[in-house]
């Protein structure tokens, strides 16, 4: 009987464990808040914001992220959006840029966005999170209101 009962434990305690892992390795690693690295982003001259933080949450209506911070100008930026990983055009609030995203994940660490103004393609970017997971690299090219191309290279480290 204590041979059955042992068994049963080691049994149960895999099993959780096991649960515990998986979970773990299918949590999303954006989830947390992301502060910009000026030093170690490129931006255009005079493109360059003096300070960005994103945040992500899973939520049950997907993974809701918020940007804040002051653009190069010194104006407030306060953007949002709520998406899920499945190409479908999403609201984007707070930016004169686009107004909708598509995001499609590549893998465990890499996501493609579409950004779209009044659902015209204005823009794409890449986010990529570090293998140590620390790290957020998003590549990103979009036209402004004339229609000219401005690519960026933003990199957060990870704060929470």
């Amino acid at each position: 009987m204590k041979t059955i009962l042992k068994a049963f434990i080691v049994g149960l305690v895999l099993s959780l464990a096991g649960g515990a892992v998986v979970s773990a390795a299918t949590a999303d690693p954006v989830v947390g808040t992301w502060t910009l690295n000026l030093t170690k982003s490129k931006f255009e001259p005079g493109r360059a914001p003096q300070s960005l933080t994103r945040t992500y949450a899973a939520s049950d209506a997907g993974l809701a992220m918020t940007i804040n911070g002051v653009d190069a100008g010194g104006k407030a930026i306060a953007m949002q959006s709520t998406f899920k990983y499945d190409g479908t055009d999403y609201p984007y609030g707070g930016s004169d840029s686009y107004d909708a995203l598509a995001v499609k994940r590549v893998n465990g660490s890499t996501v493609k966005s579409t950004l779209k103004k009044a659902g015209k393609v204005v823009g794409h970017s890449v986010r990529t999170i570090s293998a140590h997971g620390t790290v957020l690299t998003l590549s990103s090219t979009i036209q402004d209101a004339g229609g000219k191309p401005h690519h960026e290279v933003a990199v957060f480290d990870k704060q929470s």
